[in-house]
């Protein structure tokens, strides 16, 4: 019944402004208020750039969000800040316009990788078009195109009658834990929406957008060996050691999972020898042996990461199997973490939206717009409210490159062809 009445309510969606194949006066209105409002858009993107706003920076972050909720209180949102107390993060904006229309979610982050360590911390002009800065384009860029839409909406008289939240997130580059507490804005707004569409900056590309990314899942796999001395290795009494098994199961995990399509699992830390001491927090160890001594313990930590619930059980359980054949005179066992992001995984919905934004940029006179391979994608905040709704849509941040790197930079042009873009999108869906 639930995948009948979501199929419904995509059809009505859709079917309410399938026919349309030109621009109309209210939607040229909107794109004229964007032009007038970019040049404040761009001052805003740079004071926004310029507050470091590393994840556990908690102030910083709570600088950018209220320097957002101040704007968009002058278009007639409730706005909130929601306290990450409980998870050990700043919090998260959130922003509410009440309205009679089909009910939207739009996500952004406050967040970025760059602490205020970093000496990445104020934005500056490559050229005439691109802008580079801490969280230019992942995703300050991108907030700033909600805002710069919802401004024009309310210009050309259409925000009056829309419902939108906003989730801005304060820590999706690093979630507090628990996971569950953390996200939990972003749950329960997605279960009062019809829509949900992020404003990630997708692969960079424009004219790019993602209906699916992969879900990710911590994992730990350690293995226990006996100790004897090094000549005795190999013997019925000794076995292979804990080094030679672990390495035996990587190898397994390796050949039976790498030619899946879209999925992934990474080994990224390692260690073994008669002690190990691993450090979750930190994700560090230190480990000690000795050359002619049989190993006995080793710790292996990684990721895995899945296009659909189906595919990363699936893989659980073959690697699972895999430890379970545990050779003579050692044991091994594996874990995976609770607080991993869930997959936005590919529906009929998500692939007519994308239809839907694609004729919006080209009705707009900016080209088709095609679906970036899952692969080409990590995960995001959009992860957690998608399964909520009938469609969902990320990647409509600004174009950019070189992001999490001091290179990080954004094609500022895009600022106003993605603010048309979106803003077009929802007054369609809209009606």
């Amino acid at each position: 019944m639930k995948m009948r009445v979501t199929t419904l309510l995509v059809f009505a969606i859709l079917f309410s402004f399938s026919t349309k194949a030109q621009v109309t006066k209210q939607e040229l209105k909107t794109c004229k208020a964007i032009d007038s409002r970019t040049p404040a858009a761009l001052a805003l993107l740079k004071a926004a750039v310029n507050i470091n706003s590393g994840t556990m920076n908690f102030a910083g972050v709570r600088q950018v969000g209220d320097l957002f909720m101040t704007e968009l209180k002058k278009l007639g949102f409730e706005t909130r800040w929601s306290p990450g107390d409980s998870f050990n993060r700043s919090g998260h904006l959130i922003a509410v316009h009440k309205g009679k229309s089909r009910r939207f979610l739009l996500i952004g982050h406050l967040d970025t990788v760059f602490g205020t360590e970093s000496k990445f911390q104020t934005w500056s002009m490559v050229n005439d078009s691109i802008m580079q800065g801490p969280g230019v384009s992942d995703m300050k860029g991108g907030d700033v195109i909600i805002i710069l839409a919802m401004q024009a909406l309310h210009d050309a008289g259409l925000l009056d009658d829309l419902s939108v939240t906003i989730v801005m997130t304060g820590d999706e580059e690093a979630d507090g834990k628990p996971i569950e507490l953390s996200k939990k804005e972003i749950r329960d707004a997605s279960m009062n929406a019809d829509i949900v569409l992020g404003f990630e900056d997708g692969d960079g590309i424009p004219n790019t957008a993602l209906i699916a990314r992969r879900g990710s899942a911590d994992w730990k796999l350690t293995v226990t060996g006996t100790a004897a001395h090094s000549s005795q290795i190999f013997t019925n009494e000794v076995g292979r050691g804990a080094i030679f098994e672990a390495a035996r199961i990587l190898t397994a995990f390796h050949d039976s999972l790498s030619q899946e399509e879209n999925l992934t699992f990474n080994p990224g830390l390692i260690a073994g020898g008669g002690a190990v001491l691993l450090n979750d927090t930190a994700n560090t160890a230190v480990a000690s042996g000795k050359d002619n001594i049989v190993s006995s313990e080793v710790i292996v930590t990684g990721d895995l990461r899945a296009v659909s619930s189906d595919q990363l059980k699936k893989a659980r359980q073959i690697m699972y199997h895999i430890v379970e054949q545990q050779e003579p005179h050692t044991s091994a066992t594996l874990s995976f973490s609770d607080d991993g992001y869930p997959p936005m995984s590919l529906t009929g919905g998500n692939q007519k939206l994308l239809e839907e934004y694609s004729r919006v940029s080209m009705d707009l006179g900016f080209g088709p717009v095609t679906a970036v391979p899952p692969r080409h994608a990590g995960a995001a905040d959009i992860s957690f409210a998608s399964e909520y709704v009938p469609m969902a849509l990320d990647g409509l941040g600004i174009a950019g490159s070189g992001g999490h790197t001091v290179n990080e930079n954004a094609n500022i042009h895009y600022l106003s062809i993605d603010a048309k873009r979106a803003a077009v999108l929802i007054s369609r869906l809209a009606q």
